[in-house]
C-alpha cells in the first residue's frame, strides 16, 4: 500500500483570534508547518461583540449559541467575512497561498439544520457531507484552505456550524487521500487532570482512560464533545490528534495531549 501524503488540519479557537498579537504568532507557526495543511477557525467572541454593537443580544443555552436570523447574519459577516479574510491576508503575507471558504463555496461542506433537539438552536447546521475530492485538488495545487464555521444546506440556506465538528469531519473525509494529523488549539496546554492546575496535562489519552476520567468527573462540560469528536475521528481513519495551546505547533514543543484510540 502506497504511503499517503501528510495533511495537518489545525482548528484554532476564539481566544487566539480575539488577541491580535497571539493570532500573529499563531499564524507564523502555522505558516511554517511543512506539507499540506488546512486551518479551521471559529470566532464566537467577535460575533457576540459585533452583535452587541448592532443591538442584537447573543442568546446561549448550556453554553451553545442559539442562532436566530439576525445572529446568523452577524455570524456570516464576522466568520466568513472579517475574520476569514483577515486570516487569509495574513497567511498570504507569510507566503502561504491561503484561500478562505465557507461550506457553500464549491459545495465543500453540506449540512442540515439541526433537528430533533430539545431546544431549537435556530440556523445551526450538522455536517452531512464533505467534498473531499475538491479539497484534495485544492491542496495539490498548494492552496491552504481556511474554513470558517459557516456551512450550507444545499437549498440556499447558510448555517452556523460548530468549528470543532467541521475540523473533525474534514479530517475524516480527507483521510481517504491523506495521512491526517488533527490539532485542536485552545487556551489550555492540553486536557488537564486538574482544571485549576495548568501544568497537569494528560500527555497521552486513550479511549479507555477517557471513559474512566469521564466517570470520575475529571473530564466534563465543554471538553466532552471535543473528545467525542476526537475518538470518533480516530475510529474513522484519522491518524493522530493533538489538543493543546498554539505552542503545540512549534517543532520542539511536547506539552500537549495526544489522543489515541
Amino acid at each position: 500500500m502506497e504511503n499517503k501524503p501528510q495533511l495537518t488540519i489545525v482548528k484554532i479557537g476564539g481566544n487566539v483570534i480575539d488577541n491580535e498579537s497571539a493570532l500573529k504568532a499563531f499564524l507564523s507557526d502555522f505558516a511554517a508547518i511543512e506539507g499540506y495543511k488546512i486551518l479551521v477557525h471559529g470566532g464566537g467572541k467577535i460575533a457576540t461583540k459585533t452583535a452587541e454593537g448592532l443591538g442584537i443580544a447573543a442568546v446561549f443555552h448550556e453554553g451553545r449559541r442559539i442562532t436566530d436570523k439576525p445572529m446568523l447574519d452577524v455570524a456570516v459577516m464576522t466568520y466568513a467575512g472579517l475574520i476569514n479574510k483577515d486570516i487569509t491576508a495574513q497567511l498570504q503575507a507569510l507566503q502561504n497561498n491561503a484561500m478562505g471558504f465557507t461550506g457553500a463555496d464549491g459545495n465543500l461542506i453540506l449540512s442540515e439544520k439541526r433537528k430533533n433537539a430539545a431546544v431549537d438552536f435556530g440556523f445551526v447546521g450538522d455536517v452531512v457531507a464533505v467534498n473531499a475530492a475538491l479539497i484534495q485538488v485544492l491542496l495539490l495545487q498548494n492552496v491552504v484552505p481556511v474554513f470558517c464555521a459557516i456551512t450550507h444546506d444545499g437549498a440556499g440556506q447558510l448555517l452556523n456550524t460548530n468549528a470543532d465538528t467541521i475540523a473533525s469531519t474534514l479530517a475524516v473525509a480527507c483521510s481517504n487521500y491523506f495521512d491526517v494529523n488533527l490539532l485542536y488549539c485552545f487556551e489550555k496546554k492540553g486536557v488537564l487532570m486538574d482544571a485549576e492546575d495548568e501544568e497537569s496535562v494528560i500527555k497521552n489519552l486513550t479511549f479507555e482512560a477517557y471513559q474512566q476520567l469521564r466517570e470520575q468527573k475529571v473530564i466534563h462540560s465543554g471538553m466532552l464533545p471535543k473528545l467525542e469528536n476526537c475518538f470518533n475521528a480516530l475510529q474513522q481513519g484519522v491518524s493522530k490528534i493533538g489538543i493543546g495551546s498554539p505552542e503545540m505547533l512549534k517543532k520542539n514543543n511536547s506539552i500537549f495531549t495526544l489522543v489515541t484510540a
